[in-house]
């Protein structure tokens, strides 16, 4: 026996409809690439998303096709976004800090037929044009008077393309199953892999990351999504902003410290998400300028471990509480965040610290284990080590065209690639990736930790932490440091300033100073590189255990 309840696929471009009808007059405040700050609202993007399906089915795009975007988080990509998706075409949200042979690789294996770019990538795209091979035009998102001349294919400007067709267009209807949007994994070892997200994936993870537990939005929220747009679903802000019907800020192309401030001040943003690397940059500028952050209550920081100093500065020196989340591409993004539960409520000070440190619990819809290399499931004890699985409804089961076989286990979890713990109240802690943890003397140390202790002394910007070959031990940590402007702290030093934050066999054997620390296309330290640049390098240990 069935239920007796309506049909009502979950398709994405019934969140633009339903911000549209309930929260029609809510700004969509953007900085545009142009230079101006640029002011609409959620009826007129449903309205402009409207005719960008119509010109795509104009054009011959239908359902399952791939339309790329090579873009900021502004307006037009949000409308541009929603076009695609109601027309029954598939969004590809390039991401344009990969390398070039990456990009021709990615946007040929997704096969786009389009591609929808902001100016700033006009001429990058003129250079890789001959190499891509299913391009048949180019969106420019633009207007006339700021159109340049270019040799892309077919270019015309998006304001110019969309003023030929007006909004009378039907949303198509199709399986809550069918493709939205397709983004590639950074590719940190191989060709990136492709990750499709259904609307129904869209929809229920939109959902799930709303609720209290999670993001916690709220129609009266002003969102700035820091993170962008071409970051796994801008961690589903450009869905479960309007479905909240709140305020939205999309920061365009400058993502500085100082643009970033300018913004969360000008337009009293409550609520904000991005990376380390973006609030160790605006904690720099208001250090210097002295700014306050009053209107911010919320800040979600994920993509990489966040360091107990940045939480520390937000939640004591600006009043902002910190959400640590956790996710990655393949679960559309977001796999958990760090509220705070009853059982934990009482604590304060250094003991609540400890606790927002890790990446706290899944929300409903993920589900969680842990397991050790035969792939037995281990204790949610708080301290036993094991690789982190996951499986849900918003989660890959296979990588587009099948690149990388079979991903998930006989019990349809996937691995994430993370080594983690759990403790009995569900909470999540990452101690490293799995290809990253340094095994010593048959224990684990966690590289993170390392990093995050080494990032809050005074005069470190940056650290990363890989394993050195050793004659006794198999592995020890070799710490690298990049110093902050003007100082110049030594080894004995950041030595010092870990002791007794760590076990002392946990402490690195070495460390060396470097200009500059290298990193994925999302942000990520790319630790693969560091191995590689010292995988000559002998620590001083290493004739003592000779």
């Amino acid at each position: 026996m069935l239920g007796l309840m309506q049909d009502w696929p979950l398709l994405c471009h019934r969140i633009i409809d339903y911000a549209a009808e309930q929260h029609g007059n809510r700004e969509v405040v953007s900085r545009s690439v142009e230079g101006p700050i640029h002011r609409t609202d959620y009826a007129e993007v449903r309205s402009r998303a409207l005719r960008v399906a119509k010109a795509l089915e104009r054009d011959g795009i239908k359902l399952g096709d791939r339309v790329g975007t090579l873009a900021w988080n502004t307006w037009r990509h949000l409308e541009a976004w929603y076009g695609i998706m109601g027309v029954g075409a598939i969004y590809h949200t390039v991401n344009p800090r990969l390398f070039a042979d990456q990009l021709v690789y990615i946007i040929n294996h997704a096969e786009d037929r389009v591609m929808m770019t902001d100016l700033t990538f006009v001429p990058l795209l003129e250079k890789l044009q001959e190499q891509l091979k299913t391009v048949e035009r180019y969106i420019v998102l633009t207007d006339g008077a700021n159109m340049p001349e270019t040799t892309l294919r077919g270019a015309i400007a998006y304001e110019d393309w969309i003023a030929g067709v007006d909004d009378d267009f039907a949303w198509k209807e199709f399986d809550e199953n069918t493709a939205a949007g397709m983004c590639y994994t950074s590719g940190t070892t191989g060709h990136p892999k492709g990750v499709v997200y259904s609307h129904r994936s869209n929809v229920l993870h939109s959902m799930a990351v709303s609720t209290p537990n999670v993001l916690n939005l709220h129609t009266s929220d002003t969102i700035l999504p820091v993170v962008p747009l071409f970051h796994a679903n801008s961690w589903s802000l450009a869905f479960s902003a309007p479905m909240a019907g709140a305020r939205l800020i999309m920061p365009g192309a400058k993502m500085d410290g100082e643009s970033i401030y300018e913004l969360l001040d000008s337009e009293r943003v409550t609520f904000t998400a991005a990376v380390p690397t973006i609030w160790l940059m605006l904690l720099q500028h208001l250090e210097k300028s002295g700014n306050k952050l009053p209107h911010l209550k919320r800040v979600a920081i994920g993509g990489s471990a966040c360091p107990r100093t940045i939480i520390e500065k937000f939640e004591n020196d600006y009043g902002v509480h910190v959400m640590h989340a956790w996710g990655m591409t393949e679960m559309s993004p977001i796999g958990s965040t760090c509220a705070i539960k009853p059982e934990y409520a009482h604590l304060d000070g250094d003991a609540r610290l400890d606790i927002q440190e890790m990446q706290g619990f899944a929300p409903f819809t993920v589900d969680m284990k842990i397991s050790d290399d035969s792939g037995a499931r281990v204790a949610w004890d708080g301290k036993t080590f094991g690789r982190l699985q996951v499986r849900g409804p918003s989660v890959a089961r296979s990588y587009f065209k099948g690149e990388g076989g079979e991903i998930l286990d006989e019990e349809g979890f996937f691995d994430t690639g993370d080594v983690a713990t759990i403790d009995q109240y569900g909470y999540m802690r990452i101690t490293d990736r799995s290809k990253d943890v340094i095994k010593s003397g048959g224990e684990w140390i966690s590289s993170i930790d390392l990093e995050n202790i080494a990032v809050g002394h005074p005069e470190v910007a940056e650290a990363a932490v890989i394993g050195i070959q050793h004659p006794k031990w198999d592995e020890r940590p070799l710490l690298v440091v990049v110093r902050r402007p003007d100082c110049s702290p030594s080894k004995e030093d950041i030595i010092s300033y870990m002791e007794g934050k760590i076990a002392r066999w946990w402490m690195p054997d070495d460390v060396v100073f470097v200009d500059e620390i290298p990193h994925t296309a999302t942000g990520k330290i790319q630790k693969m590189e560091l191995r590689d640049r010292f995988k000559d390098y002998r620590l001083p240990t290493s004739d003592a255990a000779e």
